[in-house]
């Protein structure tokens, strides 16, 4: 397993944690890549894409789980929701 990979499954790991609370509210969590830059592109899924705390479960739930795992991690963005691209 490559530096990437190992980056990739730690990443996976983190939204993990959080998957469960997204799930309890018929939402969910899709990694979609790390770019060369470091940036971790997430899609967000079911009703976590309109919910109005969509941008408080992003910030203190997934980005900051991703950044424990990866300190190293430039950015964390959604690609499917204008406000956290």
């Amino acid at each position: 397993m490559d530096s990437k990979e190992k980056t990739l499954a730690l990443i996976e790991q983190a939204l993990d944690t959080v998957r469960p609370y997204l799930q309890a509210d018929g939402g969910d969590v899709k990694l979609i890549e790390m770019t060369e830059d470091r940036t971790v592109v997430l899609e967000l899924l079911g009703s976590c894409q309109s919910c109005p705390m969509s941008m408080m479960t992003f910030k203190a739930g997934l980005e900051e789980s991703i950044r424990k795992a990866v300190p190293d991690i430039n950015r964390v963005v959604a690609q499917n929701v204008p406000s956290l691209a």
